[in-house]
């Protein structure tokens, strides 16, 4: 099974980073979002990936074409220009870049992958990262008879609570889980039919087509309660940076 990774988006809100390299090369603990989302698939067995890059993208074939140069312990004869190649240490992925146009919205990006994909494959955006149980997401995709299958978290509260009674404050709550309500976590599981709800560039996963694989009793629903975190801040940036150094994450 293949894995598709959205990675086309100007990334505005983050523009301290994203004015010099797209959304998904931003590093977290030194590495890019994206090397940390391919690491959870990778846990479960992933190891295709489809990258549909837009914005910036050459960076991102550029990153992964010297992929194994990064990973590899080099001796270089700086007087012959001649190197030695003693250790790789590289993971066996198998990664496609495909130039989706830099405007170019969610829903259209998936949309150039008809007649490429044939079967059924799992989806995400290049700056949301997860411990995500994947074959929990799949076993629940399969069980049905959906087109999608999303995964439903519930993120933390933006700012701490106050325990209040009478007119005292009686301690202080951080960061308490929001108001109970499930949101889209960005992580699917799709059947080839979903091209059949996308529509041209413009239109969007989200606001497009969802609500209508919805509307015809075609969209499941997977619950995870672990680690997530999108990045569409600074803040967010370092609450990840935060986690990875407290071993939030399996891989880190």
């Amino acid at each position: 099974m293949k894995a598709v990774i959205l990675a086309g988006g100007r990334g505005t809100r983050l523009a301290e980073e994203t004015t010099l390299k797209p959304k998904p090369l931003v590093e977290a603990n030194g590495r890019p979002l994206i090397w940390h989302i391919m690491q959870n698939y990778y846990r479960y067995g992933i190891s295709e990936f489809i990258v549909l890059s837009g914005y910036k993208g050459q960076q991102i074939r550029e990153y992964f074409a010297n992929f194994w140069l990064q990973q590899a312990d080099l001796t270089f004869d700086l007087s012959t220009s001649n190197q030695e190649v003693l250790k790789i240490r590289g993971l066996p992925w198998k990664v496609t870049i495909l130039d989706t146009g830099t405007n170019t919205n969610t829903g259209g990006r998936i949309a150039r992958l008809r007649g490429l994909l044939e079967e059924d494959f799992l989806l995400t955006y290049g700056d949301g990262v997860s411990d995500i149980d994947i074959e929990g997401l799949l076993s629940s995709h399969r069980k049905s008879n959906n087109v999608a299958t999303l995964t439903a978290v519930q993120p933390p509260a933006r700012f701490g609570a106050l325990n209040l009674s009478g007119n005292q404050v009686v301690s202080f709550q951080e960061k308490p889980k929001g108001d109970g309500a499930w949101v889209n976590g960005g992580f699917f599981a799709l059947t080839p039919k979903i091209f059949d709800y996308l529509g041209d560039d413009n239109s969007s996963l989200e606001i497009d087509t969802l609500p209508k694989v919805a509307s015809e009793g075609k969209l499941g629903f997977y619950k995870h309660s672990g680690f997530w975190q999108p990045v569409d801040t600074i803040r967010d940036l370092q609450r990840l940076e935060e986690a990875i150094e407290l071993g939030a994450l399996p891989w880190s």
